[in-house]
């Protein structure tokens, strides 16, 4: 048996097309989605990823704009001009790149900007609306495993969910948008006693840890689906997974790395900006 691969580079084609009708919808009402990006200094990942962005906002019709600060750039200065964006109609969504130099408190860079423009869902009113199911966004990239789930016909409702890795990004918000599903679930982490035997549970396993090649095929059941959203190089510098590529043998679905999890991440902040600009604007 090989598992099906789940193609996320052809959904976030199908969704993009999707945003760019909503888009030009919009535009006839007079309202165009627009995503503000900041990073300060220049972390190499960082700009592959704003890059990508920009791309984004272009292929779905967005306006954009872009704000690359010097490393040496105050708190109170990022803070001003977080504020100066909150106020200005043009933009939808805010996002500034993380991480950000270690003079600079992350935790006030997302306490400042306005959770109506929090398009990454990491505000605290944001997290709280998530906790309790009744929010607007969802982080990126477990909102687009729920799409992906969706594509392929995979519901959680009353299966054993497993998520290996507890970070605010992705973990535990994994974790919550599987229980809103009916998901039954278990966050593991680097404390988890007998890791393998609580992963070997699962039906629909996610690795969120950032080491390559981490859940091996002994770690899983056979027929269950895999969802893979590490990004890491291995030794040759080759871009990996969290999740051994033998596991394909065992599994029923599992996302590839690249082209499963990853495209879905940017597509579902595009998503994010869309709907931040139709409630921004009472639509």
């Amino acid at each position: 048996m090989s598992a099906v691969k789940m193609d996320g580079k052809a959904l976030s084609d199908k969704v993009r097309g999707s945003i760019l009708a909503e888009t030009e919808a919009l535009k006839k009402k007079g309202v165009t989605p627009g995503l503000a990006v900041i990073i300060v200094g220049n972390d190499p990942a960082s700009e592959i990823y704003v890059r990508n962005k920009e791309k984004a906002c272009a292929a779905c019709g967005f306006y954009s704009e872009k704000y690359a600060l010097p490393a040496q750039t105050t708190q109170d200065e990022l803070l001003g001009l977080i504020d100066q964006l909150n106020r200005s109609p043009q933009i939808s969504g805010i996002l500034c790149q993380l991480p950000v130099p270690d003079h600079i408190s992350e935790q006030a860079v997302i306490n400042a900007i306005d959770p109506k423009k929090d398009v990454d869902a990491f505000h605290p009113v944001n997290v709280g609306r998530i906790m309790v199911g009744s929010f607007d966004f969802a982080p990126c990239t477990p909102a687009g495993v729920m799409e992906l789930l969706d594509e392929y016909g995979i519901d959680p409702k009353g299966r054993e969910c497993v998520v290996v890795g507890r970070s605010n990004i992705v973990g535990k918000p994994m974790g919550m948008l599987l229980l809103h599903r009916h998901g039954t679930v278990t966050i593991c982490h680097s404390r988890t006693q007998n890791l393998a035997e609580v992963c070997r549970r699962a039906d629909i396993l996610v690795a969120a840890v950032g080491k390559a090649g981490f859940i091996t095929p002994d770690m899983i059941k056979d027929g269950a689906v895999v969802i893979d959203v590490g990004i890491n190089r291995d030794a040759n510098g080759k871009v990996c997974g969290d999740v051994d590529p033998a596991v394909m043998d065992k599994a029923a679905f599992m996302t590839p790395v690249p082209g499963g999890a990853g495209p879905m991440t940017i597509t579902m902040l595009m998503k994010n900006t869309l709907t931040a600009a139709k409630l921004q604007n009472g639509l």
